[in-house]
């Protein structure tokens, strides 16, 4: 072998360990859930014709989203990583994205280091900060139900930073640019959370708040102000779950509903290694003739491997004065006053 060739084949050894270095230090992964299953709701109103039927459907979201999604990690060195997350969700009954375009969960780009996580795009960081205080997960019948969806909502166009974790402490800030030139708190969004975890206990407390085009709070389930506070308790096999969230639209129009409250208690229960056991009640209380609700459910998970469970769900919600709220998240409600019984059953799998 001349020196030619040992120099061109100690290059192309010099290539190759470059190339593997750089994928040790950087990762990208496939990762989702897909999620299907049988829903029912009775008593559900037809204001055209004024009577009330009972509504069978074919499911994908009422456990939990369906989704499809890439997330990577670089190693910049010094402690410093790039991170990246593009997140789809969409309903595998009928082959439908959930929202616009394709990545329409979560869309950013980051670094993370030991000062903390700075991210750039779209996020569901204070939907996630909820699902931590909702025995059911925010499923279709659970906290979201009674405040109509309210604290499901992404942020687009964001700008995020959470702390590091500082003995079980965190505080993540992030606030929606509205791009709009008339002025920079039209359609803009705001939030902060912050959590104290401790291996047998947890609290939270997050605050938002959406304005509409003109910058202002004008509807209770929309573009409103929302402050939760609650917290979890684990004993063994049982996590015990309450809850607190006040909303308010202070700029509505005169009469309507501009104040609303939520409580919830629960608790999940692993009954064997495969088998957890649901159950929570939740009430609101709507001013300005909006009425009250209390909502019940109760709930069971069975895990046929880590990646593979059946799940099956039943509620009941009992409407006061005006109030209409549906039993599950959704527009299928009773008549005003009304009560309505509903469950589904499916089946999850995630990879």
């Amino acid at each position: 072998m001349n020196k030619r060739m040992i120099r061109s084949a100690g290059l192309a050894a010099l290539a190759l360990g470059t190339a593997l270095a750089a994928q040790a230090q950087s990762s990208v992964t496939l990762y989702g859930r897909v999620v299907a299953g049988v829903d029912y709701q009775n008593n559900v109103y037809d204001p055209a014709t004024g009577g009330s039927g009972n509504l069978w459907r074919a499911v994908g979201n009422q456990w939990g989203t369906s989704m499809l999604g890439f997330k990577g990690v670089e190693d910049l060195g010094g402690g410093l990583h790039a991170l990246f997350t593009l997140e789809s969700g969409f309903s595998i009954d009928d082959a439908r994205f959930n929202g616009a375009g394709f990545f329409n969960r979560r869309t950013f780009v980051g670094l993370r280091s030991g000062w903390g996580t700075l991210k750039l795009g779209k996020d569901l960081s204070i939907s996630d900060a909820h699902w931590a205080l909702d025995p059911t997960g925010q499923q279709f019948i659970g906290s979201a139900t009674l405040v109509r969806g309210r604290n499901w909502g992404g942020h687009d166009n964001m700008i995020s930073y959470e702390t590091p974790n500082w003995g079980g402490l965190r505080v993540l800030a992030l606030t929606g640019l509205g791009e709009q030139p008339q002025g920079a708190s039209r359609l803009r969004k705001d939030a902060l959370s912050v959590s104290y975890t401790a291996p047998t206990f947890e609290l939270r407390a997050i605050y938002d708040v959406a304005r509409d085009a003109n910058g202002r709070f004008s509807d209770l389930y929309t573009t409103s102000r929302n402050l939760t506070l609650g917290g979890t308790v684990t004993l063994s096999a049982l996590k015990l779950f309450a809850g607190y969230e006040q909303l308010s639209a202070p700029d509505s129009a005169a009469g309507v509903p501009n104040k609303a409250r939520q409580y919830w208690m629960g608790a999940r229960y692993n009954v064997s290694g495969p088998l957890t056991l649901i159950g929570a009640g939740y009430r609101t209380t709507v001013n300005n003739g909006g009425g009250s609700a209390n909502l019940f459910m109760a709930g069971a998970d069975y895990a046929l491997s880590k990646r593979t469970l059946l799940y099956a769900s039943v509620g009941n919600v009992r409407n006061g004065g005006n109030a209409n709220f549906s039993v599950e998240t959704t527009n299928n409600n009773p008549a005003p006053g009304g009560s309505q019984t509903g469950f589904y059953v499916g089946m999850a799998h995630s990879f």
